[in-house]
């Protein structure tokens, strides 16, 4: 099937940020009292918007995190971005292909806008994504995994939902897809094809991506 447009998670799928975001969260958590391993801040909040991680741990802990909480960790996932971050492998090709063959695409991320364009502008992907393409759950007010994102960044776009499919890696985000009715690509590079059920279908490498967009 053609699509009227391809949807793009950010984190994970096109930067290979999880890793450095989910260090520093579970770090800055276990800081303030909430021990959280890696594997704990990727099982539990990997695709989260920034709400749901307080509103989880309200609800695990009873109680809030400190108001400065999402200045601090996006100024250290910042710092990192720019020591360490790099674009996922081979998706560059993707882009192109997809432009080459007139295929329209965004973005649309749980995570803010600047953190988006920071991502981008680290790694050189800011060539492929203007400010039209670029959709953020600040958009909106409720992420992953209510279909709001999706359904807003389609609009925008001007394709229907059943016309589009959405690249994801998290489970969040597939359920988003699912619940938006728009077929789904799950990423499975970090997260196992147990977890992204729902997905119509699952790849390992972006250049199995690019064979399936064909």
């Amino acid at each position: 099937m053609r699509y009227d447009l391809v949807i793009f998670d950010n984190d994970g799928v096109l930067v290979d940020s999880e890793p450095i975001s989910n260090r520093i969260l579970a770090a800055h958590l276990t800081e303030l009292g909430h021990p959280t391993t890696y594997e704990d801040s990727i099982r539990d909040y990997m695709g989260s918007a920034m709400h749901r991680i307080h509103d989880l741990l309200l609800e695990r802990t009873g109680q809030r995190l400190p108001d400065d909480f999402d200045d601090v960790f996006h100024a250290r996932v910042f710092a990192a971005f720019e020591r360490e971050l790099q674009p996922v492998a081979g998706v560059g090709e993707v882009l192109e292909k997809l432009t080459a063959d007139g295929v329209p695409y965004c973005v649309a991320s749980s995570g803010s806008h600047e953190r988006i364009r920071v991502g981008h502008r680290t790694t050189g992907l800011d060539r492929w994504f203007t400010d039209d393409r670029i959709f953020s759950s600040q958009d909106v007010g409720r992420g992953k995994p209510a279909p709001d994102l999706f359904l807003y960044a389609a609009e925008r776009m001007g394709a229907a939902p059943g016309r589009c499919l959405v690249v994801e890696d998290s489970p969040l985000g597939v359920r988003a897809a699912v619940a938006a009715g728009m077929d789904v690509y799950g990423f499975t590079a970090m997260t196992p094809a147990t977890r992204l059920t729902g997905a119509d279908r699952l790849f390992t490498t972006m250049g199995e991506l690019a064979d399936l967009l064909i």
